[in-house]
């Protein structure tokens, strides 16, 4: 029998998650995940595969809706850290009460599991989201890890279907986290909880894609810069960055610093991104595309940092706890677009 640890990672599969799995299992884990069929998880296993690692190191467990009571009740036996990464994620959301329901309910449907056959378990460490903190309401404001967000969730029950989708997903990593927050107040399990607060992530994927259909949401900025597309997927009004390995390394350092980190949310962000910073980045590493230049060198600050009016954000707290800075905006773009190359 194995003497490495075990982390159960949910939502395995997903292009945040697959990271995570690489990085616990470079620190000496065995993986067990979670993904709604074992075949969509194939690609993973390939990967990784390829690139060395054995199919012993990882096991799949199929679990097609999250929000099952009980669904997780195997799957957590005997695991010392569980990261729960699944959850519905798009911007496109028309309904908010699907998309709301399942994020909440799959994270009490894996943490009552957890508390009831969990007997080994040490620390839960849950992905919310930098939209759980932000409110763009506010005109003027640095965010840190005590706020949040306390006007998406109202607006999905004004407006129904008729939310956008940007405004669903808040209210369901809101509303999530909460539900988390609140199962750790009143049901005082005997494992830590942490919660990692990702912003806009980006990176190269650990699987590629099979085609530029299947890029996700949070590197697609790149690619269609990168691709001269004529519509560029937005960025939103605030947008941050923070790299996909940056994410990655914080959920093993909270495992394995679980006692330190018990109770809190760390921010994963690194600065402020933007279309014209993405321009600029990608204009100078691929003169020969003739990328469309937009206005060179405007809207944002050469170093990609807040400016000290308007929204911000205090990101020090993970870099303080951890003792590591965050990747730079340009390595972001350029390792990014590197991966989507094979694509144009």
């Amino acid at each position: 029998m194995s003497s490495k640890p075990t982390v159960l990672i949910t939502g395995a599969t997903g292009y945040i998650a697959g990271w995570v799995v690489k990085y616990f299992l470079d620190a000496g884990y065995n993986v067990r995940g979670t993904s709604r069929s074992k075949s969509s998880a194939q690609p993973l296993i390939d990967t990784l595969a390829s690139q060395g690692y054995s199919s012993s190191d990882i096991e799949i467990y199929e679990i097609a809706d999250i929000t099952i009571p009980g669904v997780f009740d195997e799957a957590v036996k005997n695991v010392q850290v569980i990261a729960h990464l699944a959850s519905p994620v798009s911007l496109s959301f028309k309904d908010p009460e699907p998309v709301i329901r399942t994020a909440v309910e799959g994270s009490i449907s894996i943490l009552r599991s957890a508390k009831a056959h969990g007997n080994k378990l040490k620390t839960f460490v849950n992905m919310s989201s930098v939209v759980s903190i932000l409110d763009p309401t506010l005109q003027e404001k640095v965010f840190t890890e005590n706020d949040w967000n306390e006007f998406a969730y109202p607006l999905t029950q004004k407006l129904g279907t008729s939310s956008p989708g940007l405004v669903i997903y808040m209210a369901s990593k809101v509303e999530a986290e909460k539900a988390v927050w609140k199962f750790r107040d009143e049901e005082k399990p005997e494992f830590n909880v942490v919660s990692i607060n990702p912003a806009w992530v980006s990176g190269p994927p650990l699987v590629k894609p099979k085609d530029k259909s299947k890029i996700g949401e949070t590197t697609k900025t790149i690619f269609d810069i990168l691709a001269n597309d004529k519509e560029v997927y937005p960025l939103g009004s605030l947008p941050t960055y923070v790299h996909v390995y940056d994410v990655a390394r914080l959920f093993v350092w909270a495992a394995e610093n679980g006692d330190t980190a018990n109770g809190e949310r760390y921010l994963a962000v690194a600065g402020r991104s933007g279309e014209q910073a993405i321009r600029d980045i990608l204009r100078k590493a691929y003169p020969e595309r003739n990328i469309d230049a937009g206005e060179p060198g405007q809207g944002y600050n050469p170093d990609w940092t807040f400016s000290p009016n308007g929204l911000s954000f205090d990101i020090s707290k993970a870099v303080k706890a951890t003792g590591q800075g965050w990747i730079q905006l340009d390595q972001v773009v350029l390792e990014t677009a590197k991966a989507y190359e094979f694509l144009l």
